[in-house]
């Protein structure tokens, strides 16, 4: 590691992620639930700062648990972030993603939103930079990081950043409705119990992100899966989204688990084939719309999504 890495890492890097976990809010299970999801995201950002270059970086989140690596290079995307903000003058998230990063887009642009929450930039002045359908994300990643780390604000007093537009803002209660997956433990009623205390607004959001974490990260069974849905009974919609995109973003990354799977197929009435089908070519087509965003594509797909599940149906 050289100096200035060495330096970056003690002024900006995470040295004790179970920290963290003890903040109010947090239940004393979700470290022991969710604890490796932290390390390896820490491991990655924390590895970025000490060398952000990437033939030294890459294989180090390629060593990680492969069910991991979403975590992994989203905590690297965080790093190189922070370093792009610092130090401008090279594009590292663009040569990243574009790279060998390529297939971990969606948690590289969460990854690049916590930085942003980190250093208090406005996220939606980058979206247009990287990708005006998936570089949404990066609002999510500043809900998680408000959400996780400033929970007082964003959840007790449910401040919400009022620079956001429309779709800024729910893309923001995705992020912050994943935070409360992980700070739960996986505990569906008190994810529905903190959901209920937000104006009815904001309910969509919130659980289309809890579904996500769900979904992406797992911590629960199928008894859980079906306990969400049922709460979440009026935002049906939202957990198809929710089933699928993490079921696409894993498959996108290559590294599918079960638990997705069973998500997927709970939440959308799908599989993970049909799921990334659908939203791989719906992306690819939106691509040339330059007035389409991350709203245009969850409604687009989740509409092919249950058009394709009712037909099963009758």
């Amino acid at each position: 590691m050289s100096v200035i890495g060495t330096a970056r890492r003690r002024v900006f890097g995470i040295a004790e992620p179970r920290k963290v976990f003890r903040r109010p809010g947090f239940s004393p299970d979700a470290w022991s639930q969710f604890g490796p999801v932290i390390e390896a995201l820490a491991a990655g950002y924390n590895a970025s700062l000490e060398d952000a270059s990437l033939p030294a970086l890459v294989p180090k989140l390629e060593a990680m648990d492969p069910v991991l690596h979403g975590f992994a290079y989203e905590g690297a995307a965080m790093g190189l972030a922070v370093l792009d903000i610092l130090a401008p003058g090279k594009r590292r998230i663009a040569e990243f993603v574009n790279g060998p990063g390529s297939h971990h887009p969606a948690t590289i642009y969460v990854g690049a939103g916590m930085a942003l929450a980190r250093l208090r930039r406005r996220p939606e002045r980058y979206v247009g930079r990287i990708d005006h359908v998936l570089g949404w994300a990066v609002v999510d990643g500043v809900g998680f990081h408000e959400g996780f780390f400033f929970r007082q604000r964003s959840i007790i007093q449910q401040q919400l950043p009022g620079y956001l537009s429309h779709t800024g803002r729910e893309l923001f209660d995705q992020g912050l409705g994943r935070s409360l997956w992980f700070s739960s433990a996986a505990n569906v009623s008190a994810v529905e119990d903190t959901i209920k205390a937000f104006p009815s607004e904001r309910h969509p959001g919130l659980w289309q992100g809890a579904a996500i974490a769900c979904s992406f990260a797992g911590g629960t069974n199928r008894a859980g899966m079906e306990q969400m849905r049922r709460a979440a009974e009026p935002h049906h919609d939202r957990l198809a989204w929710a089933g699928a995109t993490a079921a696409w973003t894993r498959d996108t990354g290559r590294n599918p688990t079960p638990h997705t799977q069973q998500a997927c197929e709970l939440f959308a009435k799908a599989s993970t084939a049909e799921a990334f089908a659908i939203l791989e070519r719906t992306r690819r087509e939106l691509k040339g719309v330059p007035s389409a965003d991350y709203r245009t594509w969850r409604e687009a797909c989740v509409s092919e999504i249950q058009s394709g599940a009712a037909r099963q149906s009758t």
